[in-house]
């Protein structure tokens, strides 16, 4: 950090009073925002502008969308790994001169697609081979008849994905099939990236920036400034932008300040309120953001798996971050549990088993048998006798980390993060399984031991920028977890919309998390509306998506007044059952077709009225 003094604020032609303004107006902005706003004044100050009218030139903005001789970053993303990358390509196209700007998915304009000449695609996948929100309207937009010829279009694709799924980076494959079948020219092959992305995807990067820069006519370089992280300037007595330093491959170590259980006696349930110390960490974060945690793997999971491999406990290893003992990087470095394709298939060949070879060829019975197995199931059935700890661990994936919704806000409980953790622990054949992340904090954390953590941004579920909208929360079980955040955000701010929200669970008595809050919520007239839907307290049970259908007409009243509406929670069926209910209130309340429903659904999402951060 700068000191602001007289020697420091001479090196600036600005007044005192517009540092200070800009000082705190730089505080406000995002990383992606202040790269932006770098890049905007540099071409201002190249183009000779200023001030016209009182208003910023914006003739001197970045190159528009299709300009000859830009390069398109479009991204699309569920979680915002993909924004990183897409940041990162960014940068390196900057660097080297190109002209580049980057779009996401959801605020692209399809019909600018024909007027692109160089793109490049990173997307990820949701769930079995699904769009993320943000992408779905150009996924169809290119699969369906209006897409444009885009002969002579260079372009690559970088797609995102799970291994432990069966459509792997389908987006990513889906993206790059169809430019190519639309007349696109690949400029380098599409790369597919498991949970450890960084390093497969800044291979790509510097594979397709120097390809595209040869065919493209590099823009002068920007003017030298001094530097601070995403392309931003530095001045005299401001940090860096608070939260970018820390990421997955550098994590802040937090301490537990509380873990709660949320459940009452007699719940089938085990849900837990934690809460991390972040003083002084430089973190800012918003509601609709995540927390990324970097748990340590079950010792008794890893010491079986030493046993059973027979493999030196104290022998070291080369692990992602230098020499560790093979005992030390099972516990943290690598992913022990989960069970993928890819590791049945070259494990096949280290066991020397045809059994497992036959297995690993037959794709039906292959997923059957990963579906709920884990990586001991594997090395019990099919020991193999030449496995040394190098082969193991270069079988496993790097540890992902795990996202959990932000359960507050930083305006209600400055230094404080909290998040809501649903215990996972269930048996499939004759073991017991437990969920990494969540048992870790259930089992084997104290009060006062450190956590690592980082903020994963989350652009597309974010409370409307206006005060005075009504919002509509729609979270079961932990899904309430971002909503207690928003409620305490607006209640901080003392924004003036209304607050609805619809919770669900098992049982009153036992699972209505956070129910005193809530209480005391309606009570100061934060929280204007609460419907709840104990599944397991009548002979039928009743959902959210029940108390939705049955506030229909108050609920398309809200709609009609512009309400934004938010649901968070399992993809699985809530997901759904609750998008379906919403199509149906809109054309009955509405009187509308199904078509004419469907068109009203779309058109919220594009307005950013209708947001789901599902899993």
């Amino acid at each position: 950090m700068q000191e602001n003094t007289p020697q420091a604020l001479a090196a600036f032609p600005l007044a005192p009073e517009q540092i200070t303004w800009l000082q705190q107006f730089m505080q406000t902005l995002s990383p992606q925002q202040t790269a932006w706003l770098g890049g905007y004044l540099t071409g201002l100050s190249q183009a000779g502008g200023g001030a016209v009218g009182g208003q910023l030139a914006m003739s001197a903005a970045p190159a528009a969308a299709g300009a000859a001789g830009t390069l398109t970053i479009l991204y699309g993303t569920q979680t915002g790994n993909c924004t990183k990358v897409a940041k990162k390509a960014l940068a390196a196209a900057q660097a080297a001169g190109v002209n580049a700007h980057m779009v996401e998915m959801g605020d692209y304009k399809t019909q600018n697609l024909k007027k692109e000449t160089h793109l490049m695609v990173v997307v990820s996948t949701h769930g079995e081979g699904d769009p993320p929100d943000s992408v779905v309207e150009l996924h169809e937009f290119i699969h369906g008849p209006r897409a444009p010829k885009l002969d002579g279009v260079s372009f690559t694709v970088l797609g995102l994905g799970d291994l432990s799924y069966e459509h792997y980076c389908q987006m990513g494959k889906d993206f790059d099939k169809r430019l190519g079948e639309l007349g696109g020219k690949r400029i380098v092959d599409r790369v597919d990236c498991d949970v450890d992305y960084d390093d497969d995807a800044a291979k790509w990067i510097d594979a397709a920036i120097p390809a595209f820069a040869e065919t493209l006519a590099a823009s002068a370089a920007p003017a030298a400034a001094p530097a601070m992280g995403m392309g931003g300037f530095a001045m005299p007595g401001m940090a860096a932008p608070a939260g970018v330093e820390y990421d997955k491959n550098s994590p802040f170590t937090a301490a537990l300040l509380e873990n709660l259980v949320l459940n009452d006696v007699g719940s089938e349930k085990e849900t837990r309120h934690i809460e991390l110390n972040i003083e002084d960490s430089g973190i800012v974060y918003e509601p609709g953001d995540s927390i990324g945690i970097l748990p340590d793997n079950d010792p008794a999971l890893v010491d079986e798996i030493i046993s059973i491999t027979g493999l030196d406990a104290d022998g070291m290893i080369t692990a992602h971050d230098g020499e560790k003992s093979l005992r030390e990087a099972l516990l943290s470095i690598y992913d022990i549990t989960t069970l993928t394709r890819d590791f049945v298939t070259k494990y096949a060949d280290i066991a020397d088993s045809k059994k497992l070879t036959k297995l690993a060829a037959d794709k039906d019975k292959l997923t059957a048998y990963i579906a709920d197995r884990e990586v001991i199931d594997l090395l019990h059935e099919f020991p193999a006798k030449e496995l040394t700890a190098p082969v193991l661990t270069a079988l496993l994936r790097k540890m992902p980390p795990r996202l959990y919704s932000i359960a507050s806000s930083l305006q209600a409980h400055p230094d404080e993060v909290h998040i809501c953790v649903a215990t996972v622990r269930y048996e499939s054949h004759g073991r017991e399984r437990k969920g990494v992340c969540s048992t870790w904090f259930a089992e084997r954390t104290a009060i006062g031991d450190t956590v690592k953590i980082f903020v994963q941004e989350n652009r597309n579920f974010k409370l409307p920028t206006d005060p005075a909208t009504p919002i509509i929360m729609i979270g079961p079980g932990t899904g309430i977890a971002p909503f207690r955040a928003f409620v305490e955000e607006r209640e901080a701010l003392e924004a003036t919309g209304k607050n609805w929200l619809f919770f669900g669970d098992q049982h009153f008595s036992s699972d209505f998390l956070y129910q005193t809050e809530w209480q005391g919520f309606l009570k100061s007239g934060a929280l204007a509306r609460l419907d709840v839907a104990f599944s397991r307290d009548q002979e039928h049970k009743v959902y959210v998506q029940h108390r939705m259908l049955e506030r229909a007409a108050e609920l398309w009243q809200w709609l009609q007044d512009g309400a934004v509406v938010y649901v968070c929670g399992d993809a699985g069926r809530m997901a759904d059952d609750v998008h379906q209910a919403l199509l149906q209130i809109i054309r009955e309340q509405g009187g509308q077709s199904e078509e004419q429903a469907i068109d009203y659904v779309k058109q919220m999402q594009k307005a950013k009225r209708y947001q789901r951060d599902v899993y």
